[in-house]
Formats: C-alpha cells, structure tokens, sequence
C-alpha cells in the first residue's frame, strides 16, 4: 500500500475520532455533571392543584453552558422547556458561566486554569469563543434568543418589566416561560466597562460580580485574597443601577457583598445558595448578609444541592426558606436552584412541586408559598430591570 494511501487512511481515522468525541462527550460530561438522585418526594394532590396555579420563578440554572437543546425534552440534566412547562414556571433565569479553574473547590481557587476552554472547543462553538470571555457569555445570549425564537412563542426572552407583565398574563391561555439572562462571574467584562453596555445590549439584565476566582471586578468567596470591591467593581455597581442589571452578590466574598450592600440604592439578590444557619458552609450568608440584602428590598434564592442546604431533601430545602422567612420576612426569600450548574439534586424543574409540598408539610400557607415559588422573584426582578 502507497504511502499516500496510508496519510489517506490516517486522516479518515482522525476524523472518525474527532466525529465520535464531538458526538458522544459534550453529552457524557453534561450526564456526568448534572444528577439527579431522587428522594421520596410523597406529593399530594392538594401540591399539584396549588403547584397548576402558581407562577414559578428561579434565580439560577446553568443550562447554557451544556450541548442541549432546551427546546427538547431531554433524559438527563435539569431543565428543558417542556420541564419548565410541566413544573408551571413563568420565569427561568439563564447564567453564563465563563470560566471554571482546574480542581474547583469552595476554599481557594486562583484563576490560572479554566475547564471551560475545553468544552468550548469540544461542543464545536463558535471559535471567537475559545479564547474570549466576553464571546462566550454572548455566544449564550445568542443561543437563549435561538431558542425563544423557534419556540413557537413557548420561550420569551424577558428583557423589560412589560416583558414580565405580559407573561403573566396567561388569559389567552397558551403557556409560556420567560428566560431571562445572568452572568456568573464579570470577568467576562475583561477588565473594560464599556462590555457592561455590550452585555446589555445583547439581553443580560443580571450580573453576579465573581465566580470561583477572585477577578478584576471583585473578591471571591472561594478566591485566594477574598477581598472586596475593587475601583471598577464600584463602577460596575453603579452602571448596572443605571442601566437596570440586578445586582447578584452570589460567590462573591463576605467583603465584595459588604461593599455591594453599602453602595447598593436598587433591590440586591443572592441567587442561589443557602444561609449557615441550616447550613454551615462558607458560600453560605450569614445573619447580617441576610438583614442586608432584605434591607435594599432584594431576594434570596434557596437552592437544592448539598452545597446549599446540606443535603438535597426538599425538607430542607423548606427549612433554609423558612429561616430566613422568620429572620427578615416572606417578601426576601424565593428559589435558586443551580440546576445544571454541575449539581447534584434529588428531583428536576418538571418535579419543582416537591417544594410546594415541602412548605405544606410545614406550615406555610398558600399565600406565602405563592410569594416564595415566584411571586417574590418576579417583584424584584421587574422592578431591578426597569432603569433608573
């Protein structure tokens, strides 16, 4: 056989290799990362009438960053359109998550490595995205805006408070979820302010300020330093106010949210997490952070993985929600679940009833479980996005 024939041969075996990993890995990460290991959830029937009535609305889910279409129904991870729709949500809110450094952990974390990359290249993204922050959080704008798009009117980019108004509006009775975008970490800004306005303008209308990794912005609570606000990050503060971006004190450090907090003249949220008095664990707030996000008129969003609440049983999911419940009132506490965040929980967005049963089982009546379930998120939300 001619050596022509053998580079011949050998190319074809690359590009079978390359075909198979470009089809079969990005999905064995996605199942690999985003779990769900169920718990007897024990729903009545009076959970799934009230859960048919209400307007779900979540914080955090990180289902961009996966090869899925949301428009599908898909056998594994934690959120899709149709499970959306199942759960009877009104409002998802979509984070892009940027980078992720090498062997990431909740107590130190520098920002010399990043997994992302990898995943970028191997889901066959645009390749302006390989080496870009900033490209990556608009290549997930432009996928979420792909997705509203050919919905069918199922999926609605919310960008403004009229946006919400009318999908709330359900009169006409064909349903709908609203998916708002967010930004996990701004050091996709890359250091200039100027990618604030470009973020915006491409539909993001949150932003937490750090990740896993301290950042030009702000201090991490899993960084090396954990410091506070830098000169820009003040500056980020008080654009995004202007412009109508809620401000996410989420993975940032005790610092970084004192300084947010002080500045803050518009509602703060956590977005997901939990509160060290259920669970001791440090991306968790503390009394005072609880107080001072209630006190600028934020919310809190509880999640569902063990980071949060230290385990994933929904009772203690209503547990951590009925906390802060009792320390600062109903109207500051909402969900945040992370799904798909690479997280590990015991039901999916189609099984969200599993909350509503777990602050029935405990007490919370109807109007308050409307105001935890969405109604608190939904007023913080319209009221953050509208300019000042």
């Amino acid at each position: 056989m001619s050596l022509k024939r053998w580079i011949l041969i050998g190319f074809a075996l690359v590009a079978i290799v390359l075909i198979v990993v470009v089809a079969i890995v990005p999905g064995k990460i996605d199942r690999s990362q985003n779990k769900v290991e169920p718990v007897p959830l024990g729903i009545t029937p009076a959970a799934q009438a009230l859960q048919a009535t209400l307007d779900v609305a979540d914080l955090h889910a990180d289902s961009l960053l996966w090869k899925r279409d949301l428009l599908e129904r898909s056998d594994h991870g934690h959120v899709d359109l149709p499970r959306l729709l199942d759960g009877h949500y009104a409002l998802q809110v979509f984070s892009s998550v940027t980078k992720s450094p090498k062997g990431q952990n909740y107590d130190s974390n520098d920002a010399d490595s990043d997994t992302i990359t990898g995943l970028s290249i191997i889901d066959l993204q645009p390749p302006r995205t390989w080496s870009s922050l900033l490209e990556r959080s608009l290549w997930h704008a432009e996928k979420l805006r792909g997705f509203a798009e050919r919905s069918g009117g199922r999926l609605r980019l919310i960008t403004t408070p009229p946006d919400i108004d009318r999908l709330l509006d359900r009169q006409n009775g064909n349903p709908a979820v609203g998916g708002m975008l967010s930004i996990e970490g701004l050091h996709d800004i890359e250091g200039k302010i100027d990618n604030l306005d470009r973020l915006y303008a491409a539909g993001f209308r949150m932003a937490g300020f750090a990740h896993f990794f301290d950042n030009d912005v702000a201090g991490s609570m899993h960084g090396v330093k954990k410091g506070g606000l830098t000169p820009l990050g003040r500056e980020v503060v008080s654009r995004m106010e202007t412009l109508g971006m809620v401000v996410d004190v989420a993975h940032a450090s005790h610092a970084a949210m004192a300084d947010v907090l002080a500045m803050a003249t518009r509602p703060v949220v956590f977005s997901h997490g939990g509160v060290q008095a259920t669970c001791k664990v440090n991306r968790n707030l503390t009394d005072d952070e609880i107080r001072g996000i209630a006190k600028t008129g934020g919310v809190i969003g509880i999640g569902y993985w063990a980071g949060a609440i230290c385990s994933t049983h929904p009772k203690d999911v209503a547990r951590a929600i009925a906390y802060v419940r009792d320390l600062v009132g109903i109207e500051h506490v909402g969900l945040g679940s992370d799904f798909d965040g690479a997280t590990t929980t015991a039901f999916d967005a189609s099984q969200v009833v599993a909350v509503t049963q777990a602050l029935l089982n405990i007490g919370f009546s109807e109007t308050d479980i409307r105001k935890v379930m969405g109604g608190n998120v939904l007023r913080v939300l319209r009221a953050g996005i509208a300019p000042s």
